[in-house]
């Protein structure tokens, strides 16, 4: 496993890979790893001659200071992880390589920004299409790996990637869960064993108003049940919960829905505040 400092190493490296008629698999990471990303890994193993993990935390996307100060970096554990899943180079740029100035561009995602992660991030969107946009000009990657938990990052990547005709195909692998139920995330980390089992309000919330949706209930009333039930779990707080189309992210607003059975047409969309840990998390239906 070799890992690659700045975009002309990486550009050079890869560069023989793609001569030589190799495909090229990305994993856009920002460390702090765990299964969720492994799985990321393994897919991209499978389907790609070459596999490259990128490791960098994007103050570009942080609107909250303190918030970026807090996530988790844990470099010396994820490049041991790494190197035993056979990972093959390894993106490690220091915030210098990947911003020498301050990017003036203002990239606008339409409706997207203004809805679930976006009304409560502004402007964290801009950051991750920016960052995105850069990795996929340095790397060059044939596909790119991404986990179905940021739903709407997912469906902002993919709108990018369909307006500035980038040549890469999305990969959204399903979401990783602990055993019960707990989406896996880097900012898990932070959860105290209180906290942590608070946690589990949102998965268990998804997973109730999936099965009385299925069994017809209305999508209002359920709402109202969710939120009087966050009310009723003490240091936690509940931003939003939304039933939206799985694709658009367009928010239902229908009280009752008969296709349900169509695919996965639908998605119910979370995210809350555990103490001063902020997690989100999605369901398909």
């Amino acid at each position: 496993m070799k890992i690659l400092k700045t975009k002309y190493q990486a550009k050079d490296q890869l560069f023989k890979h793609r001569n030589a008629g190799q495909s090229i698999g990305l994993v856009p990471t920002m460390g702090a790893l765990h299964e969720g990303h492994l799985n990321l890994v393994e897919k991209s193993k499978y389907h790609s001659d070459v596999t490259v993990v990128s490791i960098f935390v994007n103050p570009t996307q942080f609107n909250n200071f303190a918030d970026l100060e807090k996530y988790p970096r844990t470099v010396e554990e994820d490049l041991k992880m790494l190197e035993i899943k056979g990972v093959d180079y390894v993106f490690l740029p220091e915030v210098e390589e990947m911003y020498p100035e301050e990017a003036k561009l203002k990239m606008d995602f339409g409706t997207l920004e203004t809805i679930l992660e976006g009304a409560m991030r502004p402007g964290h969107f801009n950051g991750v299409g920016i960052v995105v946009s850069k990795l996929f000009h340095i790397i060059g990657p044939d596909k790119a790996y991404f986990g179905q938990k940021d739903l709407q990052q997912v469906a902002i990547i993919r709108q990018m990637v369909n307006d500035l005709s980038f040549a890469v195909d999305l990969v959204v692998v399903p979401t990783v869960r602990e055993e019960d139920g707990l989406a896996m995330s880097s900012r898990n980390r932070r959860l105290d064993a209180e906290d942590r089992k608070k946690a589990l309000v949102l998965y268990e919330s998804m997973v109730f108003v999936k099965n009385e949706l299925l069994a017809g209930k209305s999508w209002f009333e359920l709402r109202d049940k969710i939120q009087h039930k966050f009310n009723q779990v003490d240091g936690v707080k509940l931003e939003y919960f939304e039933l939206v189309e799985t694709d658009t992210l367009n928010m239902v607003v229908e009280q009752h829905i008969t296709d349900f059975g169509q695919g996965q047409k639908y998605s119910l969309c979370t995210a809350a505040f555990v103490g001063d840990v902020r997690l989100i998390d999605n369901l398909p239906i």
